[in-house]
Protein backbone atom coordinates (compact mmCIF):
# COMPACT_ATOMS: atom_id res chain seq x y z
CA UNK A 1 0.00 0.00 0.00
CA UNK A 2 2.94 2.42 0.45
CA UNK A 3 3.25 3.21 -2.80
CA UNK A 4 -0.24 3.66 -3.39
CA UNK A 5 -0.96 5.97 -0.87
CA UNK A 6 0.86 8.61 -2.04
CA UNK A 7 -1.47 9.78 -5.00
CA UNK A 8 -3.75 12.32 -5.64
CA UNK A 9 -3.82 13.91 -2.27
CA UNK A 10 -5.99 17.83 -2.41
CA UNK A 11 -3.76 19.63 -0.39
CA UNK A 12 -5.30 22.65 2.06
CA UNK A 13 -2.32 22.46 4.44
CA UNK A 14 -3.08 23.11 8.40
CA UNK A 15 -0.95 22.64 11.02
CA UNK A 16 -1.48 18.87 13.10
CA UNK A 17 -1.68 18.40 16.72
CA UNK A 18 1.16 17.17 18.37
CA UNK A 19 -0.41 15.13 20.87
CA UNK A 20 -4.27 13.46 20.11
CA UNK A 21 -6.80 15.18 22.36
CA UNK A 22 -7.86 13.37 25.38
CA UNK A 23 -12.05 13.03 25.82
CA UNK A 24 -13.81 16.15 25.35
CA UNK A 25 -10.94 18.09 24.51
CA UNK A 26 -10.53 20.25 21.90
CA UNK A 27 -7.67 19.39 19.47
CA UNK A 28 -4.85 22.36 19.17
CA UNK A 29 -3.84 22.95 15.41
CA UNK A 30 -0.61 25.62 15.95
CA UNK A 31 1.23 23.58 18.19
CA UNK A 32 3.91 21.40 15.30
CA UNK A 33 4.78 23.42 11.89
CA UNK A 34 4.49 20.31 10.54
CA UNK A 35 1.12 19.62 7.85
CA UNK A 36 -0.87 17.59 6.44
CA UNK A 37 -3.71 17.83 3.81
CA UNK A 38 -7.55 18.22 4.32
CA UNK A 39 -9.44 17.14 1.59
CA UNK A 40 -12.71 15.28 1.68
CA UNK A 41 -15.79 13.99 0.19
CA UNK A 42 -18.77 16.74 -0.33
CA UNK A 43 -20.94 14.75 2.33
CA UNK A 44 -22.09 16.20 5.50
CA UNK A 45 -24.50 15.20 8.40
CA UNK A 46 -28.35 16.37 8.45
CA UNK A 47 -27.61 18.90 10.94
CA UNK A 48 -25.81 20.85 8.58
CA UNK A 49 -22.30 20.68 10.75
CA UNK A 50 -19.83 18.23 11.21
CA UNK A 51 -19.81 18.30 15.10
CA UNK A 52 -23.99 18.79 15.07
CA UNK A 53 -25.54 16.12 17.59
CA UNK A 54 -29.09 16.14 18.72
CA UNK A 55 -29.82 16.57 23.14
CA UNK A 56 -31.15 13.44 24.62
CA UNK A 57 -30.10 10.96 22.03
CA UNK A 58 -29.42 7.49 22.80
CA UNK A 59 -25.57 6.75 22.39
CA UNK A 60 -25.36 3.36 22.99
CA UNK A 61 -27.27 -0.13 22.41
CA UNK A 62 -28.01 -2.18 25.14
CA UNK A 63 -26.09 -5.82 25.72
CA UNK A 64 -29.18 -7.48 23.72
CA UNK A 65 -28.22 -4.96 20.51
CA UNK A 66 -32.18 -3.80 19.97
CA UNK A 67 -31.20 -0.40 21.23
CA UNK A 68 -31.20 2.42 18.31
CA UNK A 69 -28.90 5.28 18.27
CA UNK A 70 -29.95 8.68 16.84
CA UNK A 71 -26.40 10.33 16.83
CA UNK A 72 -23.31 8.22 15.55
CA UNK A 73 -20.60 9.24 18.35
CA UNK A 74 -17.81 8.76 16.56
CA UNK A 75 -14.44 8.05 18.64
CA UNK A 76 -11.35 9.29 17.33
CA UNK A 77 -7.55 9.91 17.71
CA UNK A 78 -7.19 13.80 16.13
CA UNK A 79 -3.60 13.40 15.70
CA UNK A 80 -3.88 10.45 12.69
CA UNK A 81 -3.61 11.46 8.98
CA UNK A 82 -5.45 11.30 6.92
CA UNK A 83 -8.07 9.50 8.78
CA UNK A 84 -8.88 12.04 10.96
CA UNK A 85 -7.38 14.98 12.52
CA UNK A 86 -7.66 18.89 12.74
CA UNK A 87 -8.20 20.70 9.42
CA UNK A 88 -6.50 23.94 8.72
CA UNK A 89 -10.27 25.36 9.76
CA UNK A 90 -10.26 24.02 13.03
CA UNK A 91 -12.84 21.35 11.95
CA UNK A 92 -11.81 17.87 12.51
CA UNK A 93 -11.31 16.49 8.90
CA UNK A 94 -10.55 12.65 7.58
CA UNK A 95 -10.91 10.17 5.45
CA UNK A 96 -12.96 7.61 8.55
CA UNK A 97 -14.65 10.85 9.24
CA UNK A 98 -16.37 11.27 5.96
CA UNK A 99 -17.20 7.93 5.58
CA UNK A 100 -18.72 8.04 9.21
CA UNK A 101 -20.60 11.82 7.99
CA UNK A 102 -21.97 9.72 4.97
CA UNK A 103 -23.10 6.81 6.75
CA UNK A 104 -24.91 9.48 9.59
CA UNK A 105 -26.84 10.81 6.94
CA UNK A 106 -27.79 8.24 4.94
CA UNK A 107 -29.61 6.41 8.20
CA UNK A 108 -30.80 9.52 9.32
CA UNK A 109 -28.62 10.15 12.31
CA UNK A 110 -26.57 13.31 13.25
CA UNK A 111 -22.84 12.98 13.99
CA UNK A 112 -20.57 14.16 16.37
CA UNK A 113 -16.69 13.75 16.49
CA UNK A 114 -15.21 13.09 19.53
CA UNK A 115 -11.50 13.41 19.66
CA UNK A 116 -10.03 10.59 22.35
CA UNK A 117 -7.42 9.49 24.07
CA UNK A 118 -6.09 6.36 22.21
CA UNK A 119 -4.99 4.42 25.52
CA UNK A 120 -8.62 5.17 26.65
CA UNK A 121 -10.86 4.24 23.79
CA UNK A 122 -12.14 1.15 25.40
CA UNK A 123 -13.04 3.04 28.50
CA UNK A 124 -14.94 5.69 26.16
CA UNK A 125 -17.02 3.00 24.80
CA UNK A 126 -17.97 1.38 27.70
CA UNK A 127 -19.14 4.21 29.65
CA UNK A 128 -21.06 4.97 26.37
CA UNK A 129 -19.51 8.81 25.31
CA UNK A 130 -18.88 7.46 21.74
CA UNK A 131 -20.79 4.92 20.70
CA UNK A 132 -17.92 3.70 17.56
CA UNK A 133 -14.38 3.58 17.09
CA UNK A 134 -13.54 4.35 13.73
CA UNK A 135 -10.55 5.86 12.88
CA UNK A 136 -8.18 3.67 11.25
CA UNK A 137 -8.79 1.26 13.90
CA UNK A 138 -7.18 -2.55 13.59
CA UNK A 139 -9.53 -5.57 13.54
CA UNK A 140 -6.41 -7.51 13.65
CA UNK A 141 -5.73 -9.32 17.34
CA UNK A 142 -9.33 -7.55 18.22
CA UNK A 143 -11.55 -9.68 16.80
CA UNK A 144 -12.90 -10.97 20.36
CA UNK A 145 -13.04 -7.47 21.79
CA UNK A 146 -15.87 -5.64 19.94
CA UNK A 147 -18.57 -5.96 17.40
CA UNK A 148 -17.12 -5.08 13.92
CA UNK A 149 -17.92 -3.83 10.66
CA UNK A 150 -16.72 -5.91 7.75
CA UNK A 151 -13.03 -4.89 6.68
CA UNK A 152 -13.12 -1.97 4.48
CA UNK A 153 -9.49 -1.08 4.49
CA UNK A 154 -5.80 -3.14 4.50
CA UNK A 155 -3.10 -1.52 5.96
CA UNK A 156 0.68 -2.75 7.05
CA UNK A 157 3.26 -2.07 10.09
CA UNK A 158 6.23 -0.66 9.38
CA UNK A 159 9.22 1.02 10.20
CA UNK A 160 9.86 4.72 9.13
CA UNK A 161 13.76 6.04 9.87
CA UNK A 162 15.42 9.14 8.63
CA UNK A 163 16.92 9.40 4.78
CA UNK A 164 20.15 9.70 5.47
CA UNK A 165 20.40 6.90 7.57
CA UNK A 166 22.11 3.37 6.25
CA UNK A 167 18.98 1.40 7.66
CA UNK A 168 17.76 -0.64 4.89
CA UNK A 169 15.88 -3.50 6.95
CA UNK A 170 14.74 -4.47 10.98
CA UNK A 171 17.97 -6.29 11.09
CA UNK A 172 19.75 -2.96 10.70
CA UNK A 173 17.84 -1.13 13.96
CA UNK A 174 19.27 -4.54 16.49
CA UNK A 175 20.20 -2.36 19.49
CA UNK A 176 18.94 0.54 18.42
CA UNK A 177 16.08 3.01 20.09
CA UNK A 178 12.12 2.24 18.55
CA UNK A 179 9.33 4.88 19.00
CA UNK A 180 5.91 3.87 19.11
CA UNK A 181 2.57 4.89 19.82
CA UNK A 182 0.94 3.79 22.82
CA UNK A 183 -1.67 1.32 22.43
CA UNK A 184 -1.10 1.30 19.03
CA UNK A 185 -1.43 -1.90 16.27
CA UNK A 186 2.33 -1.31 16.19
CA UNK A 187 2.83 -1.95 19.50
CA UNK A 188 0.40 -4.95 19.56
CA UNK A 189 2.33 -6.40 16.72
CA UNK A 190 5.68 -6.28 18.41
CA UNK A 191 4.53 -7.74 21.22
CA UNK A 192 3.23 -10.52 19.53
CA UNK A 193 6.94 -10.77 17.40
CA UNK A 194 9.40 -11.01 20.44
CA UNK A 195 12.25 -12.25 18.53
CA UNK A 196 12.07 -8.66 16.59
CA UNK A 197 11.20 -6.74 19.64
CA UNK A 198 13.65 -8.15 21.84
CA UNK A 199 16.79 -7.24 19.24
CA UNK A 200 16.03 -3.53 19.78
CA UNK A 201 18.03 -1.86 22.94
CA UNK A 202 14.43 -0.11 23.72
CA UNK A 203 10.65 0.24 22.35
CA UNK A 204 9.47 3.73 23.86
CA UNK A 205 5.66 4.23 23.85
CA UNK A 206 4.61 7.68 23.07
CA UNK A 207 1.11 9.65 23.38
CA UNK A 208 0.98 9.89 19.46
CA UNK A 209 2.51 9.29 16.09
CA UNK A 210 3.30 12.98 15.60
CA UNK A 211 5.40 13.11 18.39
CA UNK A 212 7.09 9.79 17.79
CA UNK A 213 8.12 11.33 13.92
CA UNK A 214 9.28 14.82 15.57
CA UNK A 215 11.67 12.91 18.11
CA UNK A 216 12.93 11.01 14.54
CA UNK A 217 13.66 14.04 13.54
CA UNK A 218 15.51 15.39 15.71
CA UNK A 219 17.60 12.27 16.59
CA UNK A 220 16.18 11.28 19.57
CA UNK A 221 15.21 7.78 18.51
CA UNK A 222 16.25 5.71 15.37
CA UNK A 223 12.85 4.17 14.00
CA UNK A 224 9.72 4.44 14.59
CA UNK A 225 7.09 1.70 14.36
CA UNK A 226 3.61 2.78 12.70
CA UNK A 227 0.91 2.52 10.10
CA UNK A 228 1.70 2.94 6.46
CA UNK A 229 -1.49 4.64 5.53
CA UNK A 230 -0.61 7.65 8.17
CA UNK A 231 3.49 7.65 7.66
CA UNK A 232 3.50 7.98 3.37
CA UNK A 233 0.47 10.42 3.98
CA UNK A 234 2.73 12.33 6.45
CA UNK A 235 6.32 12.18 4.32
CA UNK A 236 4.29 13.26 1.50
CA UNK A 237 2.48 16.38 2.75
CA UNK A 238 5.76 17.78 4.65
CA UNK A 239 8.37 16.89 2.46
CA UNK A 240 10.14 14.85 4.99
CA UNK A 241 13.40 13.26 4.38
CA UNK A 242 12.02 10.00 5.93
CA UNK A 243 12.22 6.63 4.35
CA UNK A 244 9.83 3.49 4.58
CA UNK A 245 11.77 0.18 5.41
CA UNK A 246 10.59 -2.59 3.03
CA UNK A 247 10.43 -4.92 6.41
CA UNK A 248 6.54 -5.38 7.44
CA UNK A 249 5.95 -5.87 10.90
CA UNK A 250 2.22 -6.68 10.48
CA UNK A 251 -0.21 -6.95 7.60
CA UNK A 252 -3.82 -6.01 9.14
CA UNK A 253 -7.21 -4.75 8.01
CA UNK A 254 -9.34 -1.66 9.45
CA UNK A 255 -12.70 -1.69 10.22
CA UNK A 256 -15.20 -0.47 12.46
CA UNK A 257 -15.55 -1.01 16.20
CA UNK A 258 -18.69 -1.02 18.34
CA UNK A 259 -19.48 -1.93 22.05
CA UNK A 260 -19.59 -5.68 22.60
CA UNK A 261 -23.35 -6.46 22.61
CA UNK A 262 -24.40 -3.36 20.15
CA UNK A 263 -24.97 -5.42 17.39
CA UNK A 264 -28.31 -2.60 15.85
CA UNK A 265 -25.90 -0.29 15.41
CA UNK A 266 -23.43 -2.35 13.92
CA UNK A 267 -25.63 -4.01 11.15
CA UNK A 268 -26.39 -0.60 10.54
CA UNK A 269 -23.32 1.02 9.79
CA UNK A 270 -22.04 -2.29 8.00
CA UNK A 271 -24.72 -2.41 5.78
CA UNK A 272 -24.86 1.31 4.84
CA UNK A 273 -21.53 0.46 3.91
CA UNK A 274 -21.96 -2.12 1.55
CA UNK A 275 -24.48 0.04 0.02
CA UNK A 276 -22.07 2.98 -0.69
CA UNK A 277 -19.92 0.42 -1.95
CA UNK A 278 -22.34 -0.85 -4.71
CA UNK A 279 -23.37 2.54 -5.67
CA UNK A 280 -19.74 4.13 -6.07
CA UNK A 281 -20.01 6.59 -3.19
CA UNK A 282 -17.02 4.63 -1.10
CA UNK A 283 -15.05 4.37 -3.67
CA UNK A 284 -15.29 8.20 -4.32
CA UNK A 285 -14.49 8.76 -0.87
CA UNK A 286 -11.55 7.30 -1.25
CA UNK A 287 -10.61 8.84 -4.39
CA UNK A 288 -11.19 12.91 -2.69
CA UNK A 289 -8.26 11.25 -0.10
CA UNK A 290 -5.63 8.28 -1.84
CA UNK A 291 -6.34 9.35 -5.73
CA UNK A 292 -7.55 5.53 -6.00
CA UNK A 293 -10.02 3.20 -4.35
CA UNK A 294 -8.69 1.29 -1.79
CA UNK A 295 -11.61 0.25 0.13
CA UNK A 296 -11.96 -3.85 -0.20
CA UNK A 297 -15.74 -3.97 1.42
CA UNK A 298 -17.76 -6.01 -0.71
CA UNK A 299 -21.51 -4.41 -1.79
Amino acid sequence: MKKKVIGCLLAAMMAASLTACGSGQEASSGSNTDTVSGSGADVSSESGSDTATESGSETSGDSTGEAAADTLIVGFDSAFPPMGFVGDDGEYTGFDLDLAAEVAERLGMGIEYKPIDWNSKDLELESGTINCIWNGFTMTGRENDYEWSDPYMKNEQIFVVRGDSSYTSAADLAGKVINVQMDSSAQHALDENQELASSFGEIRPVADYLTCLMELESGAVEAVAMDEVFASYYITQNNKDFKILDDVIAEEEYGVGFKKGDTALRDQVNDTLKEMAADGTLAAISQEWFGEDLTIIEA
